[in-house]
């Protein structure tokens, strides 16, 4: 993996935080948001833009290929964890990564509290892991509609149906 994109990605929650506590010391705003990322598609390249435009530095947790398989099923992810990594790692709008496996990223957005939590379309704020917490420190929750017509799920499904 090239050493800028390797850069990115973080090997553990006190690292991510305090590579946050720098840009927070300086004035940024952190924006954090999760997901799986299994397969990137056009829809999840516009929530991470519009993510982003929300403040300063983009921060994603992504899951791990094992809480993929727990969430997902045995059928994913598609792509292994560090080609995940790579992949979003390369987009101009990611700052941070980090891995997680547990069954919501709860620990990592408490450690880290980002100024902005932001969730896809398919979210409320009350469904939203962390919103109060977030809410509770002087943070905003946002929720990013899905760019139509796209999804990892779809994809595989066409896949699956030409196969």
């Amino acid at each position: 993996m090239h050493p800028s994109l390797k850069a990115k990605i973080h090997p553990t929650v006190a690292a991510l935080k305090a590579q946050t506590d720098v840009w927070k010391n300086a004035g940024e705003r952190v924006v954090f948001t999760n997901g799986c990322f299994d397969i990137i598609h056009p829809g999840h390249v516009d929530y991470l833009f519009h993510a982003r435009d929300l403040g300063s530095r983009l921060v994603i947790g992504v899951n791990t290929d094992d809480s993929v398989r727990r969430l997902k099923g045995q059928h994913r992810p598609i792509q292994h964890e560090e080609a995940r990594l790579q992949v979003l790692a390369a987009l101009a709008c990611v700052d941070a990564l980090l891995l997680f496996g547990e069954e919501t990223p709860i620990h990592l957005i408490t450690e880290i509290m980002p100024d902005v939590l932001v969730k896809g379309g398919d979210y409320t704020i009350k469904t939203i892991v962390g919103a109060q917490e977030v809410m509770a420190n002087g943070g905003r929750v946002e929720v990013i509609p899905f760019l139509e017509g796209y999804s990892t799920s779809a994809i595989e499904r066409k896949i699956k149906e030409r196969g």
